[in-house]
């Protein structure tokens, strides 16, 4: 059977050693104002955002569709699917919201702190995951004492998850 690499040569080096090194490339203006663009943080915010608004209604449409009417036996077919529809449409909003609020702090705190720390690392989103866990804790809550623990879940929930992402 014959080999699939290529025989030596007079000199001793096969063809699959030799490394072809392609000369850089500058990047084109267009490509630069798209970075400066992309380098804004509320650029990154509303798009990271809107994409979360995008995710949480798709999950919503699953998650909605999952869930059962208790009184199933008792509903016809038609109301079945009223039902259904009514609740994956409840649904898909409320994780829209909850998702585009979460992209949005998220992106914003790790933008800022990225810009303020001239670092990109995972301490980062570490960081920007305490700030955004934090923040969804903290949004239907007063300050009091006995309701620390659920921010402290809510900020280490979040930590855990973007750090483990970026690794």
């Amino acid at each position: 059977m014959a080999s699939p690499e290529p025989a030596a040569g007079a000199d001793g080096a096969s063809a699959s050693q030799a490394a072809v090194v392609e000369p850089i490339r500058l990047p084109t203006p267009e490509e630069i104002k798209g970075q400066d663009i992309w380098n804004n943080c509320a650029v990154r915010s509303v798009v990271s955002g809107v994409m979360g608004g995008g995710l949480g209604v798709l999950m919503g449409l699953f998650f909605g569709a999952l869930e059962n009417p208790i009184t199933a036996e008792e509903m016809t077919a038609r109301q079945q699917i009223v039902y259904q529809a009514k609740q994956m449409g409840r649904r898909s909003i409320s994780n829209a919201k909850t998702f585009a609020v979460m992209g949005l702090i998220f992106s914003a705190a790790e933008c800022v702190i990225e810009k303020a720390r001239a670092k990109h690392d995972t301490t980062n989103s570490a960081v920007a995951g305490c700030v955004t866990g934090g923040a969804l804790a903290a949004k239907d809550q007063d300050f009091v004492i006995l309701r620390v623990l659920p921010n402290i879940v809510g900020i280490t929930g979040v930590t855990a998850r973007s750090t483990e992402i970026d690794l």
